[in-house]
C-alpha cells in the first residue's frame, strides 16, 4: 500500500518498536494514530513526531480492555480518519519458570500479548470491512515458533497470535477481501521491556543475542506495509531459529535447556525497588532504544516466509539431483 497520505493505527506506540514505527511512518508521511497505556509517554511520541514534520493524534487505552480499544479507534477514525493501516504492537512478558509464574500473571501477559492483538484486529475489520481495503500487520516474533524458557507466558501468546492470524486470513480469502494480512517475526530487539519487565529471576533480564536496533525493525515493518506478503522473518537468528524448530525440535529443546537461561540474565542483579510494567506504565523509561546499544544491530536482512522455503526447497533439490547424478556415475563405473 501507498504509505504517503495514509491513516496508520500502532498500539504499544510509547516505546520500543512501536514508537520508533510511529515516526517512521510519520516520516513518510502517514497520520499515525497513537495507542497505549500511558497518555503522557504518548504526548511525547507525539510531540516528537511533530517535530520530525509529522502528524499524530494520541488514544490512551489498554489493548486488554476492547470497549476502551473501540472506543480509541472511534476516536481516531474521527480525527484522521478510517485506518487504512494497523500495527498490532503492544506486549508485555514475565521472565520465570513455569514453576514460579502466578496465574494472574500469565493471564495479563495474555490479555496483552495475544487477546490485545485480537482487539486491535477486530477494532481495525470494524473500520476495513465497509470499504473492503487495509491492511493489518501483526508484529510477531521467532519465538511464535520456538518457546524457550523463562518465557513461557510470552511464547504462548505469540504462538496463539500465529493461529489466530492464520484463521482470520482464510476468513478474508474466502470472502474475496482486499484486506491484507502479515506478520511479521522478529529477532531480538534492543528496546526499553528488559529494564521494565517483571522478572522472578535473580538477576536484570536481557535479550538473547544477536539483537537489533527497533529502527531496524521499524524499516522492515514499512517494507511490510509497502509490499504486503503473508509472512516476514527478520534477521538470519529468526530463519534459524523457524527452520531448527521445524527440522530438529527435540535438539533445539535440548541446546535451549542448556543455554537460554543465563543468555537471558545480566551480570547485574534484580534490586528490591525495581518497578515494572505488568499492571501499570513505567513512566520514566518510554523511548524506542533499550540499554543494549552497544551490540545492536542497525540493520536487519527481512525475508518473506515464501522466499525462505522456496530457497530451501531449490536447495534441498539441487542436493537430490546431484546425488541421483552421482549414484548415476557410479553405477555406470562399476559396469
Amino acid at each position: 500500500m501507498r504509505v504517503a497520505g495514509s491513516s496508520a493505527v500502532i498500539t504499544g506506540a510509547s516505546a520500543g518498536v512501536g514508537r520508533a514505527t510511529a515516526a517512521r511512518l510519520a516520516r513518510a508521511g502517514a497520520s499515525v494514530g497513537l495507542v497505549g497505556r500511558d497518555a503522557k509517554a504518548l504526548e511525547e511520541t507525539r510531540s516528537e513526531i511533530a517535530s520530525l514534520g509529522g502528524v499524530a493524534y494520541v488514544a490512551p487505552a489498554d489493548v486488554a480492555d476492547p470497549d476502551g480499544l473501540f472506543a480509541a479507534a472511534e476516536f481516531l477514525a474521527e480525527k484522521q480518519g478510517p485506518p487504512d493501516l494497523w500495527i498490532n504492537n503492544a506486549m508485555l512478558t514475565v521472565f520465570s519458570p513455569v514453576s514460579e509464574i502466578t496465574p494472574a500473571e500469565f493471564r495479563r501477559v495474555t490479555e496483552v500479548t495475544y487477546l490485545g492483538a485480537v482487539h486491535g484486529t477486530m477494532a481495525a475489520l470494524r473500520q476495513m470491512r465497509p470499504r473492503g481495503t487495509g491492511a493489518i500487520i501483526q508484529v510477531g516474533s521467532a519465538l511464535a515458533y520456538r518457546g524457550i524458557p523463562l518465557q513461557a507466558a510470552y511464547c504462548g501468546a505469540k504462538h496463539a497470535l500465529r493461529g489466530f492470524t492464520d484463521s482470520l486470513r482464510c476468513e478474508l480469502i474466502h470472502e474475496g477481501s482486499r484486506i491484507t494480512l502479515t506478520m511479521v517475526q522478529l529477532p531480538a530487539v534492543n528496546t526499553p521491556q528488559f529494564d521494565w519487565a517483571r522478572t522472578h529471576r535473580s538477576h536484570q533480564p536481557r535479550p538473547v543475542a544477536p539483537v537489533v536496533q527497533p529502527e531496524a525493525v521499524a524499516e522492515a515493518i514499512m517494507a511490510a506495509v509497502e509490499r504486503p506478503s503473508r509472512e516476514r522473518w527478520l534477521g538470519l537468528s529468526t530463519a534459524k531459529v523457524v527452520l531448527g524448530s521445524m527440522v530438529a525440535p527435540a535438539w533445539l529443546d535440548r541446546y535451549l535447556a542448556r543455554n537460554a537461561f543465563e543468555a537471558q540474565d545480566r551480570p547485574e542483579r534484580v534490586t528490591a525497588d525495581r518497578p515494572d510494567n505488568l499492571e501499570a506504565p513505567v513512566h520514566a523509561l518510554h523511548r524506542a532504544r533499550g540499554a543494549f546499544g552497544r551490540e545492536a544491530a542497525p540493520r536487519v536482512a527481512s525475508w518473506s516466509g515464501s522466499e525462505v522455503r522456496a530457497t530451501l526447497a531449490g536447495v534441498a533439490l539441487a542436493g537430490l539431483a546431484a546425488a541421483v547424478g552421482l549414484a548415476s556415475r557410479r553405477r555406470r563405473a562399476s559396469r
